[in-house]
């Protein structure tokens, strides 16, 4: 039996595996920096309550701190809503990048589908 060079199939086998390492990177990336806005929320969330708190309170220095409070709370949800587009736009561009592989790799893409499939529904069959 002759065993033969098939580039095709390695550079397949290389660009699906880019693909990959491309969205779990960015799969990654979008869940912390999800996790890490959630995080933001709340604590915004909470120093907002606090600063209603402390809103009767008339000491020259709490007012002070809390006018610094308040406008630091307005920059962090400016800041935060940035993020967001941030994070939009590269969820865009992973999705993007996952179009212009499938066009160019149907087959692969195929293929790849057809093996998460399976690993699918394997794990889910042991469950049952």
């Amino acid at each position: 039996m002759e065993t033969t060079f098939n580039p095709a199939g390695d550079s397949m086998a290389a660009s699906g595996k880019g693909a990959k390492r491309a969205a779990d990177d960015g799969a990654s990336d979008f869940r912390a920096k999800a996790a890490a806005a959630n995080e933001i929320r709340n604590l915004i969330a909470d120093v907002e309550e606090l600063v209603a708190r402390i809103a009767d309170l008339n000491d020259a220095d709490v007012v002070r701190v809390r006018s610094k409070v308040v406008n630091a709370v307005g920059a962090a949800k400016q800041s935060l809503s940035g993020s967001a587009d941030t994070l939009r736009r590269q969820a865009h561009k992973a999705l993007s990048g996952a179009d212009e592989y499938v066009r160019e790799s149907p087959w692969a893409a195929v293929g790849l589908a057809a093996l998460v499939g399976a690993v699918v529904g394997i794990l889910v069959a042991r469950r049952s």
